[in-house]
C-alpha cells in the first residue's frame, strides 16, 4: 500500500525525501495521469507548507514561492515586468486548474509545452533547490534538462523561483497558439521581456516553447533587437535564421514545418504588441 504524507514544515518534507517519494503540489498533472488506476507510489504532498507559498520583493528582485498558484500570481500586484507571466497564467487550463496548479509544479513537470516556462525564461529566472544538505540556485535555462526531466537529484525539492530586478524599466508579454482559445495544449508559445530606455530596447530576452524538448531562448534575435526603436518596424526584425535553436517535431497538434512557420508569426505578433 502506498504512503501519503502531508507535512506542514519544510524540514519535515526534506527529511522525508531521504526516501523515494513522488512530490505532489497542486496535483493538476499527477491525478489526470492516474485516472482509472490505483496510486501505487509513495506521495509527499507539500501543499500545506506555508513557507513555500507567496510572492515577495527583496533588494535583488522577486521570490515566487514554489506552491504559489497561478490564480494567486494573476491576482498579485506586480509591475509590468510580470505581464507576460500573467498572460500565460490566464491560459493555463481553466479557473479550477489555475486555483490549484502551482508555478514550480509547472516547471518540475517539465513538459515541452509548459506554459510557464517561456515567460520565466524571458524573466531570467532561477530555481531555488533545497535538500537536507543545504540549498542551491540553478538558472531555469539549465534546470529543465529534457522532456519530463529536470536537474533535481534524489532528496532535492524546488522551493522557489527568483526573478532578478532589471537594470532598466521593463515590460514583458507572451503569446500562445493552440487549436482553440482556451483549455488547450500549446502548439507554439513565445514570451519576451524588453528593458527599455528613451523608447529604445536596451536588452531583450526572447523564449519559445513547444518547439523543442525544452523551451529555448533566441540569442540571435535578442542581439538584433538590442538598440532597436520601439516602433512599428520591430516585428519586421524577426527572421527565419533567428529560429535556429528550435527543433520542432511532428505530432497530433501540428507538423514540424507548421510549428516553424507559426513560431515566426507568433514572434512577430509578440513584438508588434510592444510597439502598440
Amino acid at each position: 500500500m502506498s504512503e501519503y504524507l502531508r507535512p506542514h514544515r519544510l524540514e519535515e518534507a526534506l527529511g522525508a525525501l531521504q526516501r523515494p517519494f513522488t512530490v505532489l503540489a497542486g496535483g493538476t498533472d499527477f491525478y489526470p495521469a492516474r485516472v482509472g488506476r490505483a496510486i501505487e507510489e509513495d506521495v509527499l504532498d507539500i501543499s500545506a507548507i506555508a513557507d513555500l507559498r507567496g510572492i515577495a520583493r527583496g533588494p535583488a528582485g522577486w521570490r515566487l514561492g514554489a506552491t504559489t498558484t497561478w490564480a494567486e500570481l494573476i491576482a498579485a500586484d506586480l509591475p509590468p515586468l510580470f505581464d507576460g507571466l500573467k498572460q500565460a497564467a490566464r491560459e493555463i487550463g481553466g479557473r479550477q486548474i489555475q486555483n490549484a496548479g502551482t508555478i514550480a509544479g509547472n516547471l518540475c513537470n517539465a513538459s515541452p509545452a509548459a506554459d510557464g516556462v517561456p515567460p520565466l525564461l524571458a524573466l531570467d529566472a532561477e530555481v531555488e533547490i533545497a535538500s537536507s544538505a543545504g540549498a542551491r540556485r540553478v538558472p531555469l535555462s539549465i534546470f529543465i534538462t529534457g522532456n519530463r526531466r529536470t536537474a533535481l537529484t534524489a532528496g532535492e525539492l524546488a522551493i522557489a523561483i527568483h526573478v532578478p530586478e532589471p537594470m532598466h524599466a521593463a515590460r514583458s508579454a507572451s503569446v500562445k497558439l493552440g487549436a482553440r482559445r482556451y483549455l488547450v495544449i500549446s502548439i507554439v508559445m513565445a514570451a519576451a521581456t524588453l528593458e527599455i530606455a528613451d523608447r529604445r530596447i536596451v536588452s531583450a530576452r526572447i523564449a519559445v516553447g513547444a518547439c523543442s524538448a525544452v523551451a529555448q531562448r533566441l540569442p540571435a534575435l535578442e542581439a538584433t533587437l538590442a538598440g532597436a526603436a520601439l516602433d512599428a518596424t520591430l516585428a519586421d526584425r524577426v527572421e527565419v535564421a533567428h529560429l535556429a535553436p528550435l527543433s520542432p517535431i511532428d505530432d497530433v497538434r501540428g507538423s514540424a514545418d507548421y510549428r516553424s512557420d507559426a513560431a515566426l508569426t507568433v514572434l512577430r505578433r509578440l513584438l508588434q504588441g510592444f510597439a502598440a
